[in-house]
């Protein structure tokens, strides 16, 4: 059994209450400007700005810090076609017959159909597979635990990351996803959660009025 090695806090960082107000509300007040976006340009995203924007994802906690991603970034145009066409082969099956009409209902605001050009115009698609298992420090494989909420932890690190950086962002979730396996050289023992579509707005690109509307704080939390 290895043991536990401990070391001091070095990285926090303490703020007045006035300035952790300021700071949490200027959080709030960027990334509430996040709109899920349709409409991409194909204009390119500098590598390196993915590349943080990775490297703040692998920041996230995970269960027991086994880190159970792994993120596939897709620029090639041709594999970018590929996944269009295996992505609407599913979404085809979603949209006329395997969705239930209510969530077709919940979907209709949104005028959402099985075609996803973005997933061709958009210059960066980023796989995201959950690992169910890990190498462990000595070689073994080991099983991850809370893999769902530690991808999704990540992504929303990564989400973030990518708003701060002036990029917009769709996750996209063909159901099922396993052609991302095959085409990203990923192992059947990764499950892909999301493909997230990045890039920049196109300078015709709209939102859905409604969608920029949140439910009030009220709505979403309560104190005990």
């Amino acid at each position: 059994m290895t043991s536990l090695v401990l070391e001091p806090l070095s990285t926090y960082r303490s703020y007045p209450p006035d300035e952790m107000v300021a700071r949490a509300r200027a959080f709030y007040e960027d990334i509430k400007r996040r709109r899920t976006v349709r409409d991409f340009s194909d204009r390119p995203v500098p590598r390196e700005v993915i590349e943080y924007a990775l490297l703040a994802a692998g920041t996230a906690p995970s269960g027991a810090n086994l880190q159970p991603w792994h993120f596939t970034v897709i620029t090639d145009q041709n594999i970018k076609r590929r996944i269009r066409e295996e992505a609407e082969v599913e979404e085809r099956e979603f949209y006329n017959g395997r969705a239930p009409q209510e969530w077709l209902d919940a979907l209709a605001p949104l005028g959402t159909d099985e075609r996803k050009p973005f997933v061709e115009t958009a210059p960066v698609l980023i796989a995201i597979f959950g690992q169910r298992s890990s190498e462990g420090p000595d070689g073994r494989r080991v099983k991850n635990y809370y893999v769902p909420e530690s991808v999704g932890i990540a992504t929303g690190f990564l989400i973030a990351s990518l708003h701060a950086a002036g990029l917009v962002t769709l996750t996209h979730t063909p159901n099922p996803m396993g052609f991302l396996n095959q085409i990203c050289h990923r192992p059947e023992s990764e499950k892909p959660y999301i493909l997230l579509v990045v890039g920049y707005p196109a300078e015709d690109c709209t939102v859905p009025v409604h969608g920029g509307i949140k439910r009030p704080l009220e709505k979403i939390a309560s104190w005990l």
